[in-house]
Parts: structure tokens; sequence; C-alpha cells
């Protein structure tokens, strides 16, 4: 049977049809041209630069970092050229393989395939990771006639640190080392992670850290063009960078030399200031370290060896660990009395060997006493009798207030990292320092031991140095500082660190007189004699001895006290003592008496530093090396135990 269709129903149905394609094609080709609108013209600029970032690599371009030298111009930290073995992962198929491969080479240790898989999570695919530094000829020859084996691998030329005097002035100068992530946090603090683009070291210690910003420099920017692979294929445009800023300090590093030879293997630190300027000539901190060792990332073996050392060879003792002064702190004392009006320095007072208060009995340091003994004499002969009574006269408050202003008890403001305070006791400090009522009341006896620099005293060896350095300067404090020119890399013009006067103690000239020639008198005929026998110059100094803990009232007896626990020797001095040009405190921890150990190294730097003698050559005779000891610190027993707060007088 045949179906019949009417025409012109079926021609309706199919224009229909046409219309409905047409619209909806109309309406896609609308949407189309509305999306194509977006894209190129209110999204241009937008993906523009996007394809140019694709298209584009910016590469930093790492600055040299600035030198170090010392005040005579010799070099203590620069950076040498030196081969590196890099790889570009963009242009690697297997990194694996190819490390492998290149050990077969040159020497690849586990350590270096460490820092390389660390270098490569934080590098972009288009930047070259090294793997090695300090190739040597033999090894860049043999890459070289093997390179093409090798697609991305290559050796370049980088600039390394190097600290050409090795140890010596090590805790000065400092280090740098690889960024870590906490460096990476105070960065981006500090807003300068575009600057530190490809910077693989910051300093760590130090000068090298304290000075980062000067001896960094400014990043530079290399564009290159890229295809898809990463793959550079050429360059576009250069901003160099700019060289880090050059460091001229203060320090004489021979004058360095020539003390750290002196402590010898001995623990202990030196300060050594120009009292007019507040500049350091020398900062020793004995024993030192090599800080060529973290360049590169020091090794597991030597980080464990200078960690785990019971000298503690990392620590900064010079400005970061506070010892008691011992008998260094009468002077000051002695100055007190004068200023305050407690004493005259005609004055004398009876010393039958020992000071009662209450029921305790504070023993001096000669059986028997040192008969009538003045300002002068009790400098001289270290009189512990005569601090016992002028510090209970003053008492503690004026004690503290009296030595605040020479900086003990605060950071000096030295431009180094790390610095302690210290502490200058006083009843509000033991309120603070203490939690229970008990261990917050100051005693009576407490004070007397402050007196002869004992008992809560603890000062670093700066703070003795830059308290003398402003004694001889006639109360002038300068902030004590070690860079002397900041010298800018493109000009080459010399920046001044000018003298920074913290402030000026007003003293009486006759006081400050009566306490010098005190001190001149103990290198003269008191306990620094032996030290200064036949020395070309006159100087003024004083001999302490510090205790490292209690003896309870027993006799102290060196050759029965185990080595940490024997007394730390002190020696403060300066010279010529008609126009003082350094002044300086010596630390030798576990040391002994103060003339024993001390005395004589701060006769090998004044030396040096006065009379133009050459590293090396025999520093002056002690002649009295392997003699019996003199009076006061040295020749008699260390200061006596100190009582306990519970057996102290009340």
């Amino acid at each position: 049977m045949t179906e019949l269709r009417a025409p012109a129903q079926e021609l309706a149905r199919f224009r229909l049809r046409v219309v409905v394609a047409a619209l909806f094609v109309c309406v896609c080709l609308g949407l189309l041209a509305a999306r194509f609108y977006y894209l190129q013209v209110v999204r241009h600029d937008y993906y523009l630069t996007r394809a140019e970032d694709n298209r584009i690599a910016l590469l930093p371009t790492v600055p040299n970092r600035g030198t170090i030298v010392d005040r005579n111009g010799v070099v203590l930290a620069r950076n040498y050229a030196t081969y590196t073995l890099e790889i570009t992962p963009s242009q690697v198929g297997d990194v694996e393989a190819t490390l492998d491969e290149l050990a077969m080479l040159v020497a690849i240790e586990p350590r270096d395939r460490r820092r390389f898989t660390k270098l490569l999570e934080e590098s972009r695919n288009f930047e070259s990771v090294p793997v090695r530094s300090r190739l040597t000829d033999e090894e860049v020859a043999r890459i070289t006639a093997h390179r093409y084996r090798f697609p991305g691998v290559e050796v370049k030329a980088r600039l390394l640190r190097d600290y050409p005097q090795g140890s010596v002035g090590s805790h000065v100068v400092g280090y740098i080392g690889r960024i870590n992530q906490r460096d990476v946090e105070r960065i981006e603090e500090a807003g300068n992670t575009a600057n530190y683009r490809g910077t693989q070291h910051i300093g760590k210690a130090g000068l090298e850290q304290f000075y980062e910003n000067e001896l960094h420099g400014t990043t530079g920017v290399e564009q290159v063009e890229v295809n898809a692979g990463g793959r550079a294929v050429r360059g576009l445009s250069r901003t160099p960078p700019t060289p880090g800023n050059d460091l001229e300090l203060t320090l004489d590093i021979e004058l360095q030399r020539i003390a750290e030879n002196a402590f010898g293997d001995r623990r202990g630190a030196l300060v050594a200031i120009e009292p007019a300027t507040g500049g350091v000539l020398a900062l020793v901190s004995t024993p030192t370290f090599d800080p060529n060792l973290f360049v590169d990332g020091i090794s597991t073996q030597d980080w464990k060896a200078l960690n785990e050392s019971p000298d503690h060879p990392l620590l900064n003792r010079a400005i970061y660990s506070a010892y008691p002064p011992g008998s260094t702190f009468k002077p000051f004392m002695a100055l007190a009395g004068l200023e305050t009006g407690k004493r005259t320095a005609k004055q004398a007072i009876s010393d039958f060997g020992y000071f009662n208060l209450g029921n305790h009995r504070f023993m001096d340091d000669k059986i028997g006493g040192h008969g009538m003994v003045d300002l002068h004499k009790s400098i001289v002969v270290s009189c512990n009798t005569y601090y016992y009574q002028l510090a209970h006269e003053l008492g503690i408050d004026n004690i503290a207030n009296f030595m605040a202003p020479f900086g003990f008890g605060a950071r000096t403001g030295i431009d180094l990292p790390g610095e302690a305070a210290g502490v200058l006791p006083s009843p509000e400090w033991k309120r603070q320092r203490f939690r229970r009522p008990e261990q917050q009341q100051w005693f009576a006896g407490e004070t007397i031991s402050v007196g002869i620099g004992q008992g809560y005293n603890a000062f670093t060896p700066l703070q003795l140095a830059n308290a003398l350095a402003a004694l001889v300067n006639d109360g002038k404090l300068y902030r004590p500082h070690i860079v002397r020119h900041v010298i800018d890399s493109r000009s080459g013009e010399r920046r001044v660190i000018e003298p920074a006067p913290l402030r000026e103690i007003g003293l009486k000239p006759a006081n400050v007189k009566a306490v010098l020639d005190g001190m001149v008198g103990v290198n003269i005929s008191g306990t620094g004699r032996r030290a200064f026998q036949g020395a070309e110059y006159t100087s003024g100094g004083k001999t302490g001895t510090a205790q490292v803990f209690s003896l309870r009232g027993q006799r102290y007896v060196e050759g029965r006290v185990r080595e940490r626990l024997r007394d730390h020797s002190w020696f403060v001095a300066y010279a010529p003592a008609e126009a003082p040009k350094i002044a300086l405190a010596v630390l030798v921890e576990n040391g002994g008496f103060g003339a024993q150990s001390a005395a004589p190294i701060a006769r090998q730097v004044m030396d040096y530093y006065l009379l133009h003698q050459r590293a090396g050559q025999p520093a002056a005779e002690d002649p009295g090396a392997d003699e019996s000891l003199g009076e006061g610190d040295a020749g008699a027993p260390a200061e006596p135990a100190l009582p306990s707060a519970e057996e102290a007088v009340r």
C-alpha cells in the first residue's frame, strides 16, 4: 500500500528545520565571536604576558661578594674562580643515570648527591644546578673530552668564597654558608627575595653576617628566549649585577695572629681597643676554627668535631661568654670610692688579713694582711680587705649605679652578632632574676663579694676592655667597632664609620690619675711586674683571678682541682701610660693567677703594637716566667672562696 504525503507540509517542515539550524549556527558563531573578542581584546594584555613568560625566562645574575681587608690592606675574605660541574635538568632525560655515568669520570660523593637533590628541588627546570665544585684541571679535561656523551652537562666557572688567613680572626670575619629554610624566611621578611634569586650563600657568622647587606650586592637579570622544552635559544637583554661593597677593618691581622699564638692550646679571649676611637685592634677567641670548611657545606665529620668539642671552638668567648672579673674590677671600685667621697687617695686602712661582717670573716689574699693600705697600694698589691670595706661602705646600689655608665652589664653595640649583656648585679636585678621570694632578697655578704669582682658579677672581655678604654680616655666611652671604612664597589668612595661616642662619664681628673697611677704601679712593682719587666714603654695594668666555683671556705690549691674547675686568669692593661694608644683585656680560662697566664699574653701583644715587631719574631722575653710569682693575685692563694647566699651575713 502506497503512503501519500502532502508536498506543501513537507516543504514547510524542511524550511522550519533550516531556520532552526541557521539560528543555532548564528548563536554559536556569536558566542565564538564574543569569546574571541574577550580573549583577544579584553584579556589581550594578560595573555600576552603569559605568552611572553612562556617564551622569555628571567635568569638571575649573582653579584660578586665584597672583600674584607684589615687596617693594612691584608685580605681576610675574598672570592676566587673555580670550575663546577653542573647539570641543566630540562636538557637531561634521566638525571640519576647521568649522575651515575659522571661518577665514573669524577668523584661524586654521597654528600654531593644530597646537595644536588636539594638544589634541584629549589631551582627552575631550565637553570643549571651544580653537582661538584673545585674541579681539578685533570677532572675538567676528562669531562670536556666526554662532553658529547652528556647533553645538558657542562663545566662552568664560578666564584667561591675564600678565607686566606684560615683560622686567624675567624670569629671576627665569620663565614658564609648555603642558604637554608630559616635564611629564606628572614630574606622574605626583609623583602629581599628578588635580590637573592640565584644566590646560594649568605653570611652565617661574624662580619659576613652583620654586614650581609653591604657585602652581597645587587642581583642582575638576563632575559633569554626559551623553547617549549625550556632550553635557552638566545639572549634578549641583560642588566648586569652590582658587586657588593668592600669592608676595611680597624683590626690588625698580624696583631691578631700574635695574640692567638700567645694563647697556644689554652682557651680564652682577648680584646684590644684604641681608646680614642673605639676601634677594635684585635678580638681573639680561642680555640679558633677554619671558616673555609663552611663555604661549600661542611662535612658531617668536620661539623661533629667542631660541635661536640669540649673546647667549643665555635663559641666567641670575647663577646658572648661572661665571667666574674676578679680583681680587674678593683680599679673601678677605687674610682667609685673617690668619686663618691667614701675614700681619698691618701686615706689608709689597717689590713690584718681579713674583714669581719657579722659572724662571717672574709679572708684577704695574703695571710696576716698587707698592713697599712692606701688606694695606690690597694691596687698595686691587689688588697682584698681594702675593697671588702669599701664595698660595705658604698652599698650595692651605689656600686651598680656607678658601674653602669662604663657599660658593665649591657651590650656595647659592637658590629658583630651574638653579643651578650653580662650581669651587673643589684637588688633590682636579683628580684627580676629569681622567682622565689627567699631568693630575691639581697644579702649584705653579697655586696662584699661584688666589691672584689666575684659574686654575681659577670662581664664579657669586650665589656671589660671597653670600660678600661673609657677610663684611660678621661671618661669618654665609645661604641667599639670593627669596620673602619665601607668602600663602594662602583665609585670606590670610602664611607667612614665614624667613632660613635656613647657617653662622657663625668670624672674628676685627679681621681682618674690616682687610679691610673696605681695601675702603673702594678706593672712596675706589683702583681704585673714580672710580665712587664724590661719593657721599653710604661704601661698600666691589673691582674685578676676569678673563681669558677666555690670552695666553701677551703684553701685553693691548683694541683688538687680539676683543670676545668681551676680559676680563670685575667689581665687588663693600657699603654703608653702617658698617652694610651691601646687598652686590652685578656682572659685565660682555668689559667690560674692573672700574672701567671694572662699578663704575658698582654705583654706580647703590646710589644708588637707599640714596638712594631713583626709576626714570627721572638716576643719580649718574660724573665719571670719560671720564677716564683709576685704579690697579690700572683704570689698568694687565689681570692678566698665566697659564701653562698645562705652563708652570707644577712
